[in-house]
């Protein structure tokens, strides 16, 4: 028997227009998309009805897996609490960063993550998971181990995204040494002895390693066809770099120079949602919303806090004229899915999978009331 679902009295957000009408599922799919009114059908009163969201970079897995220093948690509970904090933030498509390359301060284990991987993949095996999770592997490419670790996922299918990163003091992240010094010597406790040990460490590492580490990861990901991302990209040498290590997307660059030029070369830049929302970075680089009153703002990332993705794109169309809300959601779901070649989601359009989200926004920030993955009710 032919699954059928109509969803009726809708504001359908496409990727460039606003239509009132009825969206028809079937059998998982976007089936038709029908303006005016419908006598059928589930009544969403008039809420909106968006695309799920995909959200391609966020550490929220980590810290319900570690939610204290020391502390692990049971590796399947964790993903299922993460899990259903995404889904109810209207995310259906889910990359989690995994973190390779290890330092002995930063408190996981060569095989932690591997164990993280096949948990997930369990988890999916065994249909505890609403959203489709997928992974980023988070490459710290300064350290000696990253190459090692990455042989681990050489040929895991779940990894569809890999960022190069390197977190080393004086550069990118870390242009200037004031959130250095409190990320890794005020939270960390060193006194000014040790944190002068630790930077002399860290500066030696990038030098010798991070360059063969971005060649060598590129290459590989290359040949599996995995898409690559830079990291904190802040000159105009960084990005160069990047373009030719085959980066297709631009994670949180650091500078207005670095986001244009990205921009401009045909990489989709990616910025915290929670920096729209709070309005500036967290570590003290360019805010989110000057990239996007700029035009070269194309990607949003809930990071840190999932339910930032939902509501930042309506923060955006409200407050920068050029954005309207169709361009705005866009950010969430149809541009980050086509960066890393999800090309069966992130739209409102016939024949795709039917992961849409039913939100109302009375006023101010807005409600998930519904979601759907292949037309599941998964929310």
């Amino acid at each position: 028997m032919t699954q059928e679902l109509v969803l009726k009295n809708a504001r359908i957000v496409l990727e460039d227009e606003i239509v009132d009408g009825s969206l028809v599922i079937r059998e998982g799919r976007i089936a038709g998309i029908d303006v005016g009114s419908s006598v059928t059908g589930e009544d969403m009163e008039g809420d909106y009805v968006i695309a799920g969201l995909v959200e391609l970079h966020t550490d929220h897995l980590e810290s319900h897996y570690s939610p204290r220093p020391g502390v692990r948690w049971m590796k399947t509970a964790a993903i299922q609490a993460h899990d259903a904090q995404v889904v109810t933030s209207g995310i259906t498509t889910v990359f989690d960063c995994l973190r390779l390359g290890s330092d002995a301060d930063d408190g996981f284990e060569k095989g932690e993550m591997r164990a993280m991987a096949d948990a997930l993949l369990e988890a999916k095996k065994e249909d505890r998971l609403r959203a489709d999770h997928l992974i980023h592997l988070r490459c710290e490419v300064s350290t000696t181990n990253v190459l090692e670790h990455f042989e681990d996922f050489r040929n895991d299918p779940q990894v569809r995204l890999v960022s190069l990163m390197d977190h080393a003091p004086g550069q990118r992240q870390f242009q200037t040494m004031d959130q250095y010094v409190f990320y890794y010597k005020t939270k960390r406790g060193l006194s000014d002895e040790a944190f002068a040990i630790y930077v002399d460490r860290q500066l030696a590492l990038s030098a010798q390693y991070s360059l063969p580490h971005r060649e060598a990861l590129s290459k590989a990901c290359i040949e599996r066809g995995i898409a690559i991302a830079s990291h904190d990209d802040a000159t105009l040498a960084h990005v160069e770099e990047s373009l030719a290590h085959g980066v297709r997307l631009a994670e949180f660059p650091t500078s207005l120079e670095a986001a244009r030029a990205s921009h401009e070369a045909g990489l989709s830049v990616l910025m915290g949602a929670p920096n729209i929302v709070r309005g500036k970075s967290h570590s003290g680089n360019i805010a989110a919303r000057d990239l996007a009153a700029a035009g070269v703002l194309d990607v949003l990332s809930s990071d840190y806090v999932p339910f930032s993705l939902i509501h930042a794109p309506f923060l955006l169309a409200d407050e920068i004229e050029a954005i309207s809300l169709p361009k705005a959601l866009a950010m969430v779901s149809a541009t980050p899915a086509r960066a890393v070649g999800l090309d069966d989601r992130g739209r409102i359009a016939e024949g795709l999978r039917a992961d849409v989200v039913r939100v109302r926004r009375p006023s101010g920030i807005p409600v998930v009331r519904a979601v759907w993955r292949e037309g599941r009710r998964v929310a």
